[in-house]
């Protein structure tokens, strides 16, 4: 069983003046065989958390840790991360000319695992996936996610976490800019992997929409930069009939004591 640990993480973005700090102590647990859902209103840090993790330059950790099966992530490079089974599907998936989708695919198997898979096995896997995923098989032979539609990136995405097999999985905004039918399919392959109950999920979202297909085994609301309530899957069901007012506005109260309680101090 693999254990993903975070503790206290606190992330910034930017530098000198305009560094703005946007994790504000994180605290979580992800197991082999556990679905966690981040939910939480735009601009709380959930793409933050998932791309700290992922060790995107972009963000400086300033405080915590981070562990995989005890060993440090944050002192890994991005590369030693994949190789240690962390897995990120992008909210906005990137395109990279002049590199076909199947030579993509196997040099980041090969990365990941040390060592080429061979190639009888591998062309049989990887045709598997694609029509499990209701993907034309073309698609192979297409530049990464070039001219892609957006349905099309995240079905790539998860194509992906299919053939490298993650301990930990962190599907960013999975849902952002699916229909209907690409939700179902995205869906489905997730739940194919969890299936197999070797993987942890962190499924970061604040739609509820996703979770009538991918159920969660636990739910965290996620508002300014850290986790403000834990439950189970019928907090969706609140946050679906709710919204996250009241968390908003119980954390915009907290922010604004605990300014007063500093200004006091320095006074």
């Amino acid at each position: 069983m693999s254990v993903l640990e975070i503790r206290d993480l606190h992330v910034t973005v930017g530098e000198g003046d305009d560094t703005k700090e946007i994790l504000r102590g994180v605290d979580l647990t992800v197991r082999s065989g556990e679905t966690h859902a981040i939910m939480g209103p735009n601009g709380s840090g959930k793409s933050t958390l998932a791309y700290s993790i992922a060790g995107h330059p972009k963000y400086t950790i300033t405080g915590g840790t981070v562990t995989l099966d005890g060993e440090d992530v944050l002192a890994m490079s991005v590369d030693e991360r994949a190789r240690a089974g962390l897995f990120l599907a992008m909210q906005y998936p990137v395109e990279v000319p002049g590199v076909s989708v199947s030579n993509f695919l196997r040099t980041a198997a090969t990365a990941v695992q040390g060592a080429a898979p061979k190639l009888r096995t591998w062309v049989k896997d990887v045709k598997n996936e694609m029509a499990a995923l209701e993907m034309d098989p073309a698609f192979a032979e297409r530049n990464v996610n070039e001219g892609f539609s957006g349905g099309e990136k995240k079905r790539h995405e998860i194509l992906q976490m299919r053939l490298l097999k993650p301990r930990i999985a962190i599907l960013d905004e999975t849902d952002s800019g699916l229909d209907v039918d690409a939700l179902r399919i995205v869906s489905e392959g997730v739940n194919r992997t969890r299936a197999e109950g070797e993987v942890g999920v962190l499924l970061i979202t604040h739609y509820t929409r996703i979770l009538r297909y991918i159920k969660p085994d636990f739910v965290h609301v996620f508002v300014a930069g850290k986790i403000v309530e834990e439950g189970g899957p019928e907090l969706a069901e609140k946050l679906e009939n709710e919204g996250y007012a009241a968390y908003v506005k119980d954390s915009n109260e907290q922010a604004s004591a605990e300014k007063t309680a500093a200004e006091v101090l320095q006074s």
